[in-house]
This record gives structure tokens, sequence and C-alpha cells, in this order.
């Protein structure tokens, strides 16, 4: 009876270590393309030298040789590339680079560093989200609909201090999820959407990771700046905004698209695209 039932324990932890790298595979996956398979050999190489080397050792190793070394240079063979850092050309947050989500065609990487170095003088940093994944089109980056060919990027919002000064200082840790709602007297897109079923429209208020830097104010003149700066681009396809931050900013270009109820509200970002 004791025996079986320690067969039985046995046999259920086995189960449960195999759904566990199974969920660790999907996740690391969906997070950073490369994630899951070298997860998978880590292990593998781990059970093959009977576990003198932890398979932890082995994935940090494997995952960060591949993310800053081998990544970046295979990448090109599938027209995608690292985007560059400038002086003003910065990701939002650095987590965007260590989950490979930072990889962009070169014609967008060259408006970016347009882009920059015409905000310079300005005063302004150019802050950039989630891109796309280095290999492969049509493989999601999710929670994202579209970012899925390396054309496109989310760009952050320009935000000022009480003295209106402008600051590269973002609201949110992510980058995403702190908004800038309309007023009374502006279009609401939100709550028209919400109110049609669009439920996660504005989810990622739930995923800012913290709201920082409270006193900061959306800076109408820096981003408008940096949206007429975009706009000038030639390669430029399309720019999402929300509709009354466009009504806001006085902003009429016929690139502003609204990129309806289906995706998520663009009030705390600007997405761009190629054509």
């Amino acid at each position: 009876m004791i025996f079986q039932l320690l067969k039985k324990t046995l046999h259920l932890k086995r189960i449960f270590k195999i759904l566990t790298i199974v969920f660790m595979t999907f996740l690391l996956t969906v997070l950073t393309q490369i994630g899951g398979i070298l997860l998978l050999l880590s292990i593998l190489i781990s059970i093959k030298v009977k576990k003198k080397i932890h398979w932890s050792i082995l994935f940090i190793v494997f995952y960060t040789s591949a993310t800053f070394i081998f990544v970046p240079i295979i990448a090109p063979l599938f027209g995608r590339e690292r985007v560059s850092e400038a002086i003003n050309l910065k990701p939002t947050n650095f987590a965007t680079i260590v989950l490979n989500r930072n990889y962009v065609r070169p014609s967008l990487n060259a408006i970016l560093l347009h882009t920059a170095k015409q905000l310079k003088n300005k005063g302004i940093q150019l802050n950039y989200l989630d891109a796309n994944f280095p290999f492969i089109n049509r493989f999601p980056l999710l929670p994202h609909l579209s970012h899925n060919d390396g054309k496109k990027i989310d760009i952050s919002l320009i935000y000022e201090d009480k003295m209106g000064n402008i600051t590269t200082k973002q609201k949110s840790r992510l980058g995403y999820g702190v908004f800038v709602a309309p007023t009374a007297k502006e279009y609401n897109q939100i709550t028209y959407c919400l109110e049609k079923g669009y439920f996660q429209y504005d989810y990622p208020k739930y995923f800012t990771f913290g709201k920082i830097n409270d006193s900061l104010v959306f800076s109408i003149k820096g981003t408008k700046l940096l949206i007429q700066t975009l706009l000038n681009e030639r390669q430029l396809g399309k720019l999402f905004i929300e509709p009354h931050l466009k009504q806001r900013m006085h902003l009429y270009n016929k690139k502003i698209r609204y990129h309806g109820c289906h995706a998520v509200r663009h009030d705390d970002h600007i997405h761009i695209q190629l054509k």
C-alpha cells in the first residue's frame, strides 16, 4: 500500500514537472521568441551531463549570449536589426532589449535615427517601447496585434514638469498604461469602445508595473513636435494616437489614423509603422 502511494506520488511529481516545463517554454516563447527553445536546450544539456551543471545556469548563459551577441548578428538575415541607440534615442524600459522586442526593418530604424537627430536640438528625447521580435514574419509579439513584420514600433509620449520644462521621464515603469484621458470637451472614444463591449480597450492600465512621476503632465508642445517630425518622413505609412489627443494637438495629417476598438487605447503611447 505504501509502495503504491509512493509510486503514485512520484508519478504525479513527474507530470507536474513536465507541465511546468511546458508552461515555462510557452511563456518564454511568447515573451522573448527565443527563450523557450533555449530553455529546452539548457534542460537537455543538463540531463546529458548528469546535472553537473544546473539547467538554470546554462539558460542564463545561453540566453544572455544569444540576446546580446548572436541574435543581432543573425537578425539581418531576416530583414531586421536592433533599434539603434543615439544620445536621444533610448528604450523607455530596458526590458524591451532584454526580451528581444527591439527589432525593426532598416528603413524604420533610419526614420527613428533621423527623427531623433532632428529633435536633439529641441531638447526632446525619443523613447521607444515595443517594436518586433528579431525573426520570422507573422510571429506574434503579444499583446500587440500587428507587431509581427518589423514595420511597427511604439513610442512614448512626451511629458513636462509643472514649470513647462520638457523631460525624458515617464509616468509608468513599463511605459504603458498611464493614460492622458479626454476632457469633458473632447470626443471620448474610450467610453464608446468600452460600452460597445471591447473590454480589452483599456487593459494596459493593469500592466504599468508601477506608476511614477505623478507631478509630470502631458506635453502638448513636445508630443506635437515629435509627431510632426515623424510625419515628415516619407517612408512613414501610418501613425496611431487616440482621437482626443489628435484633437487637442490640432493635428490633421492623413497619415494619422484611428486604430479601432479591437486594439487598445493609444493615449499612453504613439504607434508608427512603415508603408
